[in-house]
């Protein structure tokens, strides 16, 4: 639960800095990567425009399986990876819930972190690919 609830501050603390520091600008910092504001209303990747509340219910199903199997074991790298993939599951569901979007779960997620050579994300869904592949190489037993 503190893992999650870091994630969450942590994710959404960035998000907040790079809607005002980013609005129409880029920072470079260096090789290809750069800060560059953009807002998703699709899934990952961008794709799927505008299915942001059909995904964020699919979300809270993944997020009750994935406690549910963190309530099994008891691993505490599993349990971290657990904790940290529902709170970057929240911190992105957080921003379809409140950002200025259409309808129920309509808001746009902010993403920000750009390569220029790979889809723009954030610190939430860095962290659910991070931890989700922690998860899978602890449950092949390593």
């Amino acid at each position: 639960m503190l893992v999650g609830t870091a994630i969450l501050c942590l994710d959404q603390l960035t998000k907040w800095w790079a809607s005002g520091a980013l609005g129409d600008r880029s920072i470079d910092l260096f090789w290809t990567l750069r800060l560059h504001l953009v807002r998703n209303t699709g899934a990952a990747f961008s794709r799927g425009e505008g299915l942001g509340p059909l995904l964020s219910l699919l979300v809270l199903v993944v997020i009750v399986l994935v406690v549910r199997l963190g309530a099994r074991t008891g691993d505490r790298v599993a349990l971290l990876a657990v904790g940290a993939i529902v709170g970057g599951a929240v911190g992105n569901l957080v921003d379809r819930a409140l950002r200025s979007g259409d309808g129920f779960l309509g808001g746009a997620v902010v993403d920000f972190v750009d390569f220029q050579w790979w889809p723009v994300f954030n610190v939430a869904d860095a962290t659910i690919v991070i931890a989700g592949g922690l998860l899978a190489w602890r449950s092949w037993g390593a």
